[in-house]
């Protein structure tokens, strides 16, 4: 009996708390998947008292006996991969053994992150705010056809392929004006490629196929946020990849029947780290509170995040494009403290009131209208009971609810894995 593979997604900028949902969610599939994005995306994961940060290993690796898949569309730092992994294997974890990566997969050069670098000095205050990770350039060479893949190292001509697109990277950093060390990393980077040969290469296509029509769940992992989407973000303040439920279908080779349940994660509030257009973000003490008790930094990168309420308008356009069925709401409790909770439950464009995302998100002229409610004034990080839930927090899940269309199965309290009510 073929399964359906069941899917995990950021609905907002990213940093939701996918990686502690997945490492929750993870013991009730055998297999899980990470289909897209590369090592700027950090997933933090909180158990037995101890934190952990996986960045391309998909979140499932600390489940006893799962495989775990990194998937065509995701695109992979062989560096960022191996030290990824020898953290996980000096926890006495088998890490090697239990990662399968597709040979599809693009790989990011050294060169990469210089250009990455180049670009961003280049585009002065029109800068994308980048992690600087190459993620950008390598997507940019995939779509025109000049990337390199994982399978591509078992090739004999494997260095000449390498040496032409390094090549290529080089030209254009010089293009920039761009003054760097065009052999930096680059031992280091062949040393983790090495290391790459050691793990279990596959066709992902027929393999995650296999896995489903063998009777195996899987369970695929997004990294950044449906707000990021290259299609459907906040266009040119996106990442480079399609992080909506399609790029599932594209990153690891599925049909659209093969997906079952849309898991959509998101905040009680909102955040977003680097550029770009962020309707509700409070420039207050407000919005300091919110990054202080969220401990709003990123994983990777260390940034402090942007912080503001809710934002119901883009909240309700991402669960229309990823077709969610099942939402978790995460940092609940990082609101206890505030007298009055705001979700933003309409913009004015223009002087027009609308409940659509505009095309151009980042246009001037557009103003959040917020509906307030009562805040619950009570600790819920020991709660592990739903009927223990104040009457003030159950009424403002129950509005998302309503808003949304979509149920809240699940309600995170904390970042440990045990801190999480799921309801019926």
């Amino acid at each position: 009996m073929s399964e359906k593979l069941d899917v995990v997604l950021g609905l907002q900028w990213g940093d939701e708390g996918k990686g502690k949902i997945v490492d929750v969610l993870a013991s009730r599939y055998p297999a899980v998947a990470r289909f897209q994005g590369g090592p700027n995306a950090g997933h933090s994961l909180h158990f037995e008292g101890k934190s952990f940060v996986v960045r391309s290993i998909p979140s499932g690796i600390f489940r006893e006996g799962s495989t775990n898949i990194v998937g065509s569309g995701v695109v992979l730092d062989p560096v960022t991969f191996k030290e990824e992994c020898g953290n996980v294997m000096n926890m006495g974890i088998d890490a090697v053994g239990k990662l399968v990566v597709s040979k599809k997969a693009h790989l990011i050069l050294p060169t990469h992150r210089l250009l990455d670098a180049a670009m961003e000095a280049a585009a002065g205050k029109g800068k994308i705010g980048s992690t600087l990770k190459g993620i950008g350039p390598t997507y940019t060479d995939k779509i025109s056809r000049h990337g390199l893949r994982v399978g591509d190292i078992l090739a004999p001509d494997f260095k000449d392929r390498f040496e032409r697109l390094k090549a290529r990277h080089l030209q254009q950093i010089k293009d920039l004006d761009y003054d760097c060390d065009p052999g930096k990393g680059e031992a280091e980077w062949m040393e983790a490629i090495e290391f790459l040969k050691q793990v279990r290469l596959v066709d992902c296509e027929y393999f995650v196929n296999g896995l489903l029509s063998s009777g195996t769940p899987i369970l695929a992992e997004g990294a950044q946020g449906s707000m990021l989407d290259i299609d459907f973000g906040s266009y040119p303040f996106v990442t480079s990849s399609s992080t909506t439920v399609g790029g599932v279908c594209t990153g690891l080779g599925v049909a659209p029947s093969r997906i079952g349940k849309v898991f959509g994660i998101f905040k009680a509030y909102c955040t977003r780290v680097g550029s770009g257009p962020f309707p509700t973000e409070l420039f207050d003490s407000t919005g300091e509170e919110l990054r202080r008790v969220g401990h709003e930094y990123g994983a990777v990168t260390g940034r402090p995040r942007r912080c503001g309420w809710l934002d119901l308008v883009a909240l309700k356009y991402t669960v229309m494009l990823d077709g969610v069925t099942d939402l978790i709401m995460m940092k609940s409790d990082c609101l206890d403290g505030f007298d009055t909770i705001k979700a933003c439950t309409a913009y004015k464009v223009d002087g027009k009131v609308t409940c659509e995302v505009p095309f151009d998100l980042a246009g001037e002229g557009l103003e959040p209208v917020y509906t307030e409610f009562p805040g619950w004034k009570t600790d819920l990080s020991g709660i592990r009971r739903e009927s223990d839930l104040p009457k003030e927090f159950k009424d403002y899940i129950k509005f998302i609810e309503d808003f949304l269309g979509v149920p809240v199965t699940i309600i995170s309290l904390g970042p440990d894995r045990e801190a999480t009510i799921e309801r019926d």
